[in-house]
């Protein structure tokens, strides 16, 4: 889960700061300069204090060098080779300085990669905790006994209570309540469930109890097939390769091609020693998780948390951004959008009686029509006599007058006579009727929101180069077309199912495009984690969502996307500079320890001095 009570600057990978913290590497090349000189001077004429050195070298270079030729053997030519090239150099020709520095360098870079990578995703398991471990089944004779969910079996009747998860998915047998679908669909309005209603597991049931009649076994359900999205897509995401391995691909060869051309010009080993130590590309080692780091760090205090430097590395390679619809590109609650009275009411006056009797309901509508009248400069009376009707509606005593508010057909069984108004108030969409003295007074009209500002921030995306911009969403494709239309995106598809959203992702891949994913519900976790780089919104808790990405923004601000993206682009940026200048140096060195002007010592204080200089230049990732 994301860490709270923390400044946002120190939320991420730990209190780590840049400014403080990736200095700590120009410090100690410093201090390997210095030391190194020292006992340059001090070899020849002490042989105790060579030997001693030689064994720390043996005993440190030892494991560098054995992981390097595990990774050989798995195929990964990677920047080490160079490196434990020139350790292993080193010790064969008694030349513990130049062999150490290279150490203390190759063993920095290491600790900071693992720094950057941070802990590992939880999302599997706490989805999996999530889950419900039991069930009630109704038995023959009437009780009621507990049972595993995984001993669930089709046509089982299962008892729901209040409060609980479904554990399987069924039809309806009795009951009637209403159903919270956001972890399976991401939209906010609950569903309205009775008998003959088709369930699905995950779905959380908010009011009456409920009879179910399972329809598959709990290993077959809904819910369980998004854990198992989840873990099939993060098994199926390809590793990104390492910058610097990707530059090693081409300057190890080269560095090993100048080695033999000077052995074959001098036969002198220390002279290829020379050239093997100043081409240890230190600045690939360094300059890659330095920036890294840098740019974590700059992304919170921007209160986005990325979880790796493989993460960060993504975001900056990302070209198209796909999107959740509601509570990601909408503010996920619905609010009161229209407030339509009948002959002899006005809609303040219905409006103030409907937040009257609302204020003594727990409904999920109840908050938003108390919104809407406050907002109006209303004051809703005081209501007595209050009765909350589980899935159906509120009525009470407003002012002398019974005022009733619910679902169209909740006030057809209250009021009869009112058929005819009921169906004229009622109209399309999400609708509350409002009722007073038995006779229909209006309805107020709810609907999601799209945020304020996605014009500009999809402006800011294109500028970024992300031009390409998908809609995707559970809700039904009339509510997302017409969200699309409103903030200007061509690409929008709805009525889809986690799984329909993980293999939309994975179409636009298949079709060479970087997607950024950005959701913030269950529903989204399995598309987070197929997509190249997921981003989840976490302002209000973000669950499961949060665990599956690999980016969080903490804060109720989608623009903090581009923002991710931008300082991705900018940290991998600086990494390429620092890497190309320190190669171009290490590559001068090279001639010149081909042409005999240093020793191998001598070479490895001229390679923390670049080394220095790429350090130096990739903690500007860290600053705004």
């Amino acid at each position: 889960m994301i860490p709270s009570g923390r400044p946002p600057a120190q939320v991420g990978v730990g209190a780590f700061s840049v400014s403080r913290g990736a200095m700590w590497l120009p410090a100690l090349a410093v201090l390997a300069l210095a030391i190194g000189g020292a006992v340059r001077w001090a070899e020849p004429a002490n042989p105790w204090v060579w030997r001693a050195w030689m064994a720390v070298l043996v005993a440190a270079g030892l494991p560098v060098v054995v992981r390097t030729a595990r990774g050989l053997l798995r195929g990964n030519f990677a920047a080490d080779v160079a490196a434990s090239l020139s350790i292993v150099g080193a010790a064969l020709l008694g030349q513990p300085v130049a062999g150490l520095v290279i150490v203390l360098m190759q063993t920095g870079g290491e600790w900071l990669e693992r720094y950057a990578e941070g802990r590992a995703s939880n999302a599997v398991r706490a989805l999996e905790e999530a889950a419900p471990r039991t069930a009630h089944r109704e038995r023959d004779d009437g009780h009621v006994e507990d049972i595993a969910a995984s001993d669930i079996a089709i046509d089982d009747r299962l008892l729901v209570r209040p409060g609980e998860m479904l554990p399987a998915d069924g039809v309806v047998v009795s009951g009637r309540t209403h159903l919270d679908v956001s972890r399976l669909t991401g939209e906010a309005p609950p569903d309205l469930v009775q008998a003959g209603s088709e369930v699905r597991s995950g779905a959380v049931n908010l009011e009456g109890a409920i009879v179910v009649r399972a329809t598959r076994p709990a290993s077959e359900s809904l819910y369980a097939r998004i854990v198992e999205l989840v873990r099939t897509a993060q098994s199926e995401k390809s590793p990104i390769q390492r910058l610097a391995d990707r530059y090693a691909i081409w300057f190890t060869p080269a560095t090993l091609v100048v080695c033999t051309v000077a052995w074959f010009l001098t036969h002198d080993p220390l002279r290829v020693l020379a050239v093997l130590v100043v081409a240890t590309p230190c600045p690939l080692l360094l300059a890659t998780p330095v920036a890294i780091i840098g740019g974590i760090n700059r992304a919170a205090r921007h209160q986005v948390v990325v979880r790796s430097g493989g993460a960060l590395e993504r975001l900056a390679s990302v070209d198209t951004a796909v999107f959740d619809k509601t509570g990601t590109l909408t503010i996920g609650r619905p609010e009161v959008v229209a407030v339509d009275a009948l002959q002899g009411w006005t809609a303040d006056e219905v409006l103030r009686l409907a937040a009257a009797v609302e204020m003594g309901s727990g409904h999920h509508l109840a908050r938003s029509t108390v919104d809407a009248a406050l907002q109006r400069g209303l004051r809703p009376p005081a209501a007595g006599n209050v009765v909350d009707a589980p899935g159906m509606g509120v009525r009470g005593r407003v002012e002398e007058r019974d005022v009733a508010v619910g679902a169209a057909a909740w006030l057809s069984t209250l009021f009869p006579s009112q058929q005819q108004a009921i169906a004229t108030a009622r109209g399309a969409g999400l609708r509350g009727v409002v009722a007073v003295d038995g006779v229909i007074a209006g309805a107020i009209e709810y609907a999601d929101h799209a945020r304020d500002g996605l014009h500009g921030f999809f402006e800011q995306l294109r500028h970024l180069g992300l031009r390409h911009l998908v809609l995707l969403s559970g809700d039904h494709q009339a509510n997302v077309a017409g969200i699309a239309r409103a903030v200007g995106i061509d690409d929008a598809r709805g009525d889809l199912l986690p799984q329909e959203k993980v293999e939309a992702v994975r179409e636009l891949m298949r079709e060479g495009r970087q997607v950024v994913m950005v959701g913030d519900g269950t529903n989204d976790a399995p598309a987070l984690s197929a997509a190249t780089a997921g981003i989840a919104l976490a302002a209000h808790g973000g669950g499961i969502a949060a665990e599956a990405a690999d980016a969080v923004i903490l804060c109720d601000d989608i623009t903090r996307v581009a923002d991710a993206v931008r300082i991705g682009r900018r940290a991998v940026g600086i990494a390429r500079q620092s890497i190309v200048v320190g190669l171009g140096l290490s590559g001068l060195a090279m001639v010149f320890a081909t042409l005999g002007y240093f020793s191998p010592t001598t070479g490895a204080m001229i390679q923390e001095a670049i080394d220095v200089a790429v350090i130096l230049n990739a903690v500007r990732a860290s600053a705004e």
